[in-house]
This record gives structure tokens, sequence and C-alpha cells, in this order.
């Protein structure tokens, strides 16, 4: 379900100070608290950790959510012994404010368990994974307890499930394998919960395969738990690993619409060229480059995931068919037919998004009214290209339906 503009964006106290201000002034009052969140979007990290004992699979998980390969430029290194000597962060390829961190493992003789908090200095994450590859230590155990005195959330990753399966295969082993993902599950949790965990969160993966399992699971929980803008960027930064992610992005991108229109009606719109009404072109074609980043539609994210899927560029690069993936002019935003031929905008549309000055901003002028309108155009637009690369990745039939699609 998407979250609205209010609660992903704005505290009600802003909400409140938002509408104040503009009926008190206007658009010019508002728009700096405008200015400032947007700012908000493009300057918030959101630091993740990634911590357990050496050989558990960090180095995979991080690159996996990532898009990346072992062999990449950029990749965590992996190996089966520790690899890592320092904490190593590993920024998001698309968006660099997402870094996650790959700490080296608790409980060897270079970082022994009393000093591993202090030396990974983990006042400044805002979550914890720990993973482990087979069962949760009693070092794992130390670690939660530390971060649980910091405030800080945990999760749980029981990584290389798939190994674990196919071993059961190859002995010929006759087994369900819902029910043994779940025997599995039981068993870390009741073990932690023995060891002073009382309701851990666990979740069962494969680095090689993040559709498999319970990643979906985990991508969902952070989504709740984490608070508001950096719920938002983690959404923003998740692979594009199925079509409801995809929609995922869109529903969060739609949130930003009614922001950078709103600036566009204030900071003074210039005429487009070749037609009468105005927007500010600045704005457009920044949310434009944004929405497409996000959506994994830049050459850089595309050939990341041809190198996941092994497939040639040129064949996800086929199936797109939208202007706004090259060079972005005023003259294709010229082009855009979304509302130029009309500044009328009806109030539903409007309301979908949960504006908070909705009253007020809907007679705020065609320069807010033509941007709202091209923005959302070319995300509905880039949207639908990004579903129709993730199906030609996953090679699937284009007019198959869309629920429980996903790359596997």
């Amino acid at each position: 379900m998407a979250h609205s503009s209010n609660s992903s964006f704005f505290s009600l106290e802003e909400i409140s100070k938002l509408k104040s201000s503009f009926e008190m002034d206007g658009l010019m009052r508002a728009t700096p608290q405008i200015q400032k969140k947007l700012n908000e979007l493009d300057n918030t990290e959101l630091n993740i950790a990634v911590t357990g004992e050496s050989g558990s699979g960090k180095s995979s998980f991080i690159n996996a959510m990532r898009s990346l390969q072992s062999d990449d430029e950029g990749a965590a290194q992996t190996g089966t012994t520790e690899t890592t000597m320092e904490p190593t962060g590993y920024r998001h390829p698309s968006l660099p404010n997402v870094c996650f961190w790959d700490l080296p493992g608790i409980g060897t003789i270079i970082f022994p368990t009393e000093n591993y908090s202090k030396e990974m200095q983990f006042n400044k994450y805002d979550l914890f994974i720990i993973i482990s590859a087979c069962r949760f230590s009693e070092n794992d155990v130390k670690l939660t307890k530390e971060i649980k005195r910091l405030g800080k959330n945990f999760y749980f990753i029981r990584t290389k499930i798939d190994n674990d399966l196919r071993s059961m295969r190859k002995r010929g082993r006759k087994f369900n394998e819902e029910e043994e993902l779940e025997k599995i599950r039981n068993y870390c949790v009741r073990s932690l919960q023995k060891a002073g965990i009382p309701s851990p969160h666990v979740f069962l993966i494969s680095n090689f395969d993040l559709n498999l399992y319970d990643f979906d699971l985990l991508s969902k929980t952070l989504d709740v738990d984490l608070p508001n803008i950096k719920r938002s960027i983690y959404t923003l930064a998740l692979p594009n690993l199925n079509l409801e992610i995809v929609e995922r992005k869109r529903e969060e991108l739609r949130e930003q619409v009614w922001m950078m229109a709103t600036l566009s009606g204030a900071v003074g719109a210039v005429p487009v060229p070749g037609v009468s009404l105005a927007c500010d072109i600045g704005i457009v074609l920044k949310g434009i480059v944004h929405f497409r980043k996000c959506l994994g539609l830049d050459d850089a994210s595309l050939q990341r995931l041809a190198n996941e899927v092994r497939k040639p560029v040129e064949d996800l690069k086929a199936v797109v068919k939208t202007p706004l993936v090259g060079e972005i002019t005023p003259d294709i935003i010229t082009g855009l037919h979304w509302g130029l031929a009309s500044a009328t905008i009806s109030a539903v549309e409007l309301a979908f998004n949960n504006i908070p000055i909705i009253g007020s901003i809907f007679g705020a002028g065609s320069s807010f009214l033509v941007t709202y309108k091209l923005l959302t155009g070319a995300l509905d637009d880039l949207t639908e290209n990004a579903k129709r690369v993730v199906k030609a990745a996953l090679g699937i039939d284009k007019n198959a339906p869309e629920q429980n699609q996903s790359m596997s």
C-alpha cells in the first residue's frame, strides 16, 4: 500500500505549519518549507550496517542489494575468510546517499567481541542486518544486545538457504520445501529466544536470487520500520527484482511531484517554447532525470541488470519506447503532450496524493498545473517502460498479468 504524502515526508506538525504559512502569505511563504523537504530527500543518508561472523555472506548480500556481481567495479570483496579489516562503506550506484557498511566479522582475533561496537562506530548506522550462514552464535547475540541498548533496529538473515536445499536434493532426500524452510526459520527463532532475544526478526534468503524465500518480506518489514524520508530512500534504492517493486517506486516518486510543481508555481515560470503555457523547465528536467535513475532506466542501471540476468543490454534497451531516456532538452519537453493542451486539472487527481494544501494550491496558477501534469505523465511513462525492461529481463510474456512476476 502506498504511503500518503503526509506520512512519508511531512509530520502532522509540519503539515499544520505549511497550511498556516500558505493561508497567511500564499506560495512565497510555503515554498521554503517545501524546498527544505526536497533538500532533505536529496541529502538524507541511509546507513545500513551488515555484520556477522566471517564467511557468512555479508559482502555477497551487499553486492546483491546494489545489483552488482562480485567481479564488477565497486563490488564488495567476497571470500570464505575474513576479507574486511575495517568498516567499509559501499554506496548505492544510483542513489549515493544510501550506503551499505560491510563490518568485519565479530569474534575474530582481530576484532574481539568486547571492543567491537566501539571500533565499528555503531551510533552512525540507521539499522543493522546480522547475517549467518548456519546458526546464530553467542557473539551474534552479544552484538544484538548492544545494538538494542543503543535503540537501533536489527534483523537476522539466514543466508545460503539455496545451498541447504540443494544439498538435501543431492542426497536424494524427499521433502516439502515450505516445511523445510519453516523448520529452519523456527530453529533460528527458538535459538535466539533461548539466548535472550524475545522477538527476533529472522529472514531466510539467497544472496544469488533475492526473489526466493523471505527477501520480499524483509523489504516490506524495513519499509514499515524506517522513518519517513529514510523509508522512501530505501524503497527507491531497491533493485528492480519484480514489477511490484517498480510500482512501489512509482508511488514514492508520485509523492514528490506536487512539491516540485509547487516550486514551479512560485519561482517564476517561463513559457515552454511553442506553446502558450508556462512551467519551470529546469524543475521538469531535473525531475525526469531523477525518476529514470530511481526506476533503473539510466544506462548504468540497465547494464547492471543485463549483467545480472546474463542478457545483452541491447535486448533490454530495445523494449524502451520513450524519448525520456536520452538527453532531455527543452525541445523534448515541448513534444510532450501530458497536460500541455489544457491547464485544467481535476481536484480528484490532486486529492489522490493527499496534498496538504490542496484547497489553496488548486488556484496557484498554470505553472503549477502544467508542471504537475508534465511530471505525472513523465513518471507514468517511465514506470511503464521500467516494467517492460523487467519483463524482458525475466523473459516473461509482455501481455501476462503483473501479479507475482519476479526475477528467478
